[in-house]
């Protein structure tokens, strides 16, 4: 996620995936005769959602599971990529500080709106050294990004409980038919309607939880990389660094890091 929300955009990964996925398991649904009424259970969806979110509050702190579940909105949209522009800015700031010095940067800085470009350029104009930039920053880092994961750990136990829950549901509504099978209409009906809710517990944690948890963990992913360009370039300022050569610095280590991401994304795959 971007520092700010400013420029955000509605994240058509996320919105198109989620529509592509509900529309190819219902149309086949109906494609095979079935009809959208018999798939939509109010008693299912009760027991499902009431039922995984109890038992996500119960293995999650309610404070995280609070923050995890106010940031649902935030999944529908992602930030532009502006590393470009921050390479420029940071270029700007390393021309400047060569020539009237870093302190003159002061008034510029506190201009600066994105909190960890704000802070870590504070830091090199009060003077700091590298070393306890790079150790600060280091730690805020470090924090969102265990943040992050632990908001996806959520998401992950909530998909974990919401199948199981779905059995539960469809349990309880065979004991419910069981206890009259006189009329035998009744009965094939309400066994289709027991099993509703184990499509509410698969369907929920596969399109909704799980598919949430990977979306966090590759955003938070996303904004260390960004965090570390600032870094970087901001280290490269106290150092008195050439512009050129920060620059060509920041712009290799993008095309690094984006060469390197897919070889990642691979090898985990290949592991799991």
């Amino acid at each position: 996620m971007a520092a700010t929300r400013k420029g955000r955009r509605l994240d058509l990964g996320t919105v198109g995936g989620l529509a592509a996925a509900v529309a190819g398991i219902l149309g086949g649904y109906l494609l095979e005769g079935g009809k959208a009424g018999d798939v939509l259970g109010e008693s299912a969806a009760l027991i499902v959602f009431g039922g995984c979110l109890g038992a996500t509050l119960v293995a999650n702190p309610l404070p995280l599971v609070r923050t995890a579940f106010s940031g649902v909105r935030d999944l529908l949209f992602e930030a532009p990529d502006d590393k470009a522009e921050l390479i420029d800015r940071l270029v700007g700031f390393s021309q400047m500080a060569r020539k009237q010095g870093i302190v003159a940067l002061e008034q510029d800085v506190m201009a600066v709106e994105d909190p960890f470009l704000h802070k870590s350029m504070l830091l090199a104009v009060d003077g700091m050294d590298l070393q306890e930039i790079r150790g600060i920053m280091g730690l805020a880092m470090e924090a969102a990004e265990h943040r992050a994961e632990s908001e996806a750990k959520v998401f992950e136990s909530a998909g974990g409980f919401a199948p199981t829950i779905g059995i539960i549901g469809a349990v309880l509504g065979l004991i419910i038919v069981m206890g009259d099978l006189k009329d035998m209409d009744k009965v094939g009906k309400g066994i289709a309607a027991a099993f509703v809710a184990t499509i509410y517990g698969v369907g929920s944690a596969n399109l909704l939880f799980l598919p949430a948890a990977h979306k966090i963990k590759a955003r938070a992913a996303q904004r260390r990389l960004r965090e570390e360009l600032i870094l970087e370039g901001v280290c490269g300022i106290v150092e008195g660094m050439n512009p050129k050569m920060i620059r060509a610095k920041l712009e290799a280590y993008v095309e690094k890091a984006a060469r390197e991401q897919p070889a990642a994304k691979g090898g985990a795959r290949a592991a799991a």
